[in-house]
């Protein structure tokens, strides 16, 4: 998980929200790592675990995912959750719940979810501290970025 909030740190200096995602074989090789990238491509789909999905399907030359562990810093959105699902991740581990969009436990539960053709093994908390605080830091920066620029 340090390497998901190094990535997640990469991403916020690029001026995208500090998420990151990485994802591992069975053997635990890393098959891909990636920050979020929806502001620098213009594009509202380059969450850190589309493009973190994208390339581990690319590496391993199928989209089943189901032999693979995610990590990822903050719970994923609905977006996300459904990619988790259609590549059959066979696991997620992440830090943090998101009270605003989360999909896999806190709002909403696709992976459980009647419609769901795909159930995985879910870890969260690991590294909630370190996610969270880098997590804030990032919003306050952010918020004290918007009221210096805006005219009063």
């Amino acid at each position: 998980m340090s390497k998901v909030l190094e990535v997640a740190s990469i991403a916020s200096k690029l001026g995208e929200v500090p998420v990151g995602a990485l994802i591992v074989d069975h053997l635990d090789n890393i098959l891909s790592i990636k920050g979020n990238s929806k502001q620098n491509r213009q594009d509202p789909t380059a969450h850190a675990e589309i493009l973190a999905i994208q390339t581990a399907c690319h590496q391993l030359g199928t989209w089943r995912l189901d032999k693979c562990t995610m990590y990822v810093n903050l719970e994923p959105c609905p977006m996300c959750a459904g990619a988790i699902i259609q590549a059959r991740v066979g696991q997620l581990v992440y830090s943090l719940d998101n009270p605003k969009t989360g999909s896999i436990r806190t709002l909403i539960n696709l992976p459980d979810g009647a419609s769901s053709n795909h159930r995985l093994k879910v870890i969260s908390g690991i590294m909630e501290l370190e996610a969270r605080e880098q997590m804030q830091s990032w919003f306050e920066q952010a918020l004290r970025a918007n009221t210096k620029s805006t005219p009063k």
